[in-house]
């Protein structure tokens, strides 16, 4: 039976939980944490989580009881959880489903409310209440059809979030199957976790599923667990994502592992603008208007065809006009595919709201350890900024101050330096600012994409990537999202997005393709000392702590064995092997 000093939690009464990091016990309280808990910091031996109503509602929808997580917390804590923190779980967990929206007749919902004093609390709440056209029996309000996202949206923030059950528009039947066999002969099944996404997601038979949000990591087939899905609901669907690229990288999913037909699939994006039973569709293009002042041109697409399935992918970045159509958009099936529910903006709770809670989530560890993605080893590298541009830093207002940290002259040398510890692994350098891109790629004789690539050159050089022609690639933010790069091995980030963890999920997810041999990838990052990139450095890490990968930070000025781990010393792991 476990010691008292084995178990690494300590429940605080202001909701947050500590979890020693050096505890023999660390990798299985955080996997059960990350069900029910969000992650706030994460330093070497002690990380922070918090207990949040939405954590806990996205908890619920997923499937997780109240008693189930309060039984979590006293197993792995090493004193007695405070008991208004428990209480509160209870609260919060209770808080999900006495809500229902249900249909009455073709034309007008009802909100089911299970208790008066709650109907009364619904009603005179300030952004409830305008929603509410008039009581329809004692415990029962009316609800106009075109209000049926925005009455989610007031419920979540009004601490009540209602459970949809007022069903779905079938929208046009199409038969979707998968194959057994890729068109390529390979063989093809749904993985386990696979199936029990789709599942999830369509439970009941789609009478008490068809909206919600599915997060696996990048590698582990979200595309994948999205055409389970639309074999499952069978009808035409609408697809959204980050880029041209992403859209074609879909349409050859879709064809390889589908009996769908080329005339059944249309691209929508700046180039193409096909409307087929199943379109795959870019973000930017729907949000493309001529001025501010004029409507989104193309926002019309979700009412060309009687969708049956609405599937945003990298829902994470979901733009606030697609949002805002989304709201009048509840009688579709919504499906949200993301690696991460962190949203840079603090929308997560319309995300709940519109688009549907998380119906399932696989610590990337697990899959790790299941040898689904592969295995990822993270290195900060410090190095310091040169004499040279010291008093230009100095003098800088605080976002000129990260600009010239991020673009430190002294990564050059760095970069070339980590490649050469891994030689032969293709490698792809990453950073966001394009004059630092340029420089680099000139420096190592390498291709170079950015935003102003066209298309068919990045299509031609990501396929020469894939083949090994080129052994390294320097890209942009534009190979953040949804770039299919299965042999990719290493990557050097030289900048990035202040302290985004969006991007760091990203970024990381390029390498996570299973990999022959010992299937292990490496992740660096290249961070000048003592600057404001330093300090937007450690929210990024919140990331990677966050799913349980060894975080090694090592100066630029140590041995070359030290930069790529073989010197065992310079690291500490954000948990211990097991």
């Amino acid at each position: 039976m476990p010691s008292v000093s084995d178990k690494p939690l300590i429940v605080q009464s202001d909701h947050t939980i500590l979890v020693e990091v050096d505890s023999p016990r660390y990798a299985e309280a955080r996997d059960a944490l990350l069900g029910f808990a969000e992650l706030v910091k994460s330093p070497e031996h002690v990380h922070t989580y918090r207990i949040t109503p939405l954590s806990i509602w996205n908890a619920c929808a997923a499937g997780h009881e109240a008693d189930a997580i309060v039984a979590v917390l006293e197993a792995y804590s090493r004193y007695e959880p405070p008991a208004n923190v428990l209480r509160e779980v209870r609260d919060y967990a209770s808080r999900y489903g006495r809500l229902r929206l249900v249909r009455n007749g073709d034309d007008a919902l009802q909100l089911e409310v299970d208790d008066p004093t709650l109907m009364d609390l619904i009603a005179s709440h300030r952004e409830t209440a305008p929603l509410l056209t008039d009581r329809d029996g004692p415990l029962r309000f009316r609800i106009r059809t075109a209000d049926r996202g925005r009455i989610k949206q007031s419920l979540v923030k009004a601490g009540f979030p209602a459970e949809d059950l007022a069903g779905y528009t079938p929208g046009e039947p199409l038969a979707v199957r998968l194959r057994t066999r890729t068109t390529r002969d390979e063989p093809f099944a749904l993985r386990a976790y696979q199936h029990d996404a789709a599942d999830a997601f369509h439970v009941a038979g789609g009478e008490r599923g068809g909206s919600g949000v599915v997060v696996l990591p990048c590698g582990a087939g979200k595309t994948i667990v999205g055409m389970a899905c639309m074999e499952r609901v069978g009808a035409s669907t609408l697809i959204l994502t980050t880029s041209t690229t992403a859209v074609r990288q879909w349409i050859g999913e879709l064809l390889d592992k589908t009996h769908l037909q080329p005339e059944q699939v249309g691209e929508y994006t700046g180039q193409t603008k096909d409307i087929r039973p199943v379109t795959v569709a870019t973000y930017q293009i729907l949000t493309h208007r001529r001025s501010q002042q004029e409507d989104f041109t193309h926002l019309a697409l979700f009412d060309q065809r009687d969708w049956g399935l609405i599937i945003y992918d990298e829902v994470h970045l979901l733009p606030a006009p697609v949002f805002q159509v989304t709201a009048s958009l509840q009688a579709r099936r919504r499906l949200g595919l993301t690696a991460t529910l962190v949203r840079e903006d603090h929308r997560e709770d319309d995300a709940f709201a519109l688009i549907g809670p998380k119906k399932a989530d696989v610590p990337w560890k697990v899959l790790e350890r299941q040898g689904w993605i592969a295995k990822a080893r993270c290195t900060e590298v410090r190095l310091a900024l040169p004499d040279a541009i010291r008093t230009e830093y100095a003098l800088a207002e605080v976002r000129q101050q990260f600009r010239i940290a991020s673009e430190n002259p002294a990564k050059l040398e760095l970069v070339c330096r980590v490649l050469k510890q891994h030689p032969g692994q293709p490698a792809l350098v990453i950073g966001m600012y394009v004059d630092q891109l340029k420089q680099l790629a000139e420096s190592l004789n390498a291709p170079l994409i950015t935003g102003s690539t066209s298309q068919h050159k990045r299509d031609q050089l990501f396929e020469a990537f894939r083949a090994g022609r080129l052994p390294v690639l320097v890209v942009s933010k534009v190979a953040n999202f949804a770039i299919d790069l299965p042999d990719a091995s290493l990557a050097i980030q030289v900048s990035g997005t202040f302290g985004s963890r969006q991007e760091e999920a990203q970024r990381l997810g390029r390498l996570l393709r299973p990999k022959p041999g010992a299937n292990q990838a490496h992740f660096y990052t290249l961070v000048t000392r003592e600057t404001r990139e330093q300090d937007f450095a450690l929210n990024r890490q919140l990331f990677l702590c966050e799913q349980g990968y060894q975080y090694r930070i090592v100066d630029a000025e140590e041995s070359d064995e030290a930069l790529s781990g073989s010197d065992e010393q310079t690291l500490f792991n954000s948990e211990r092997d097991t």
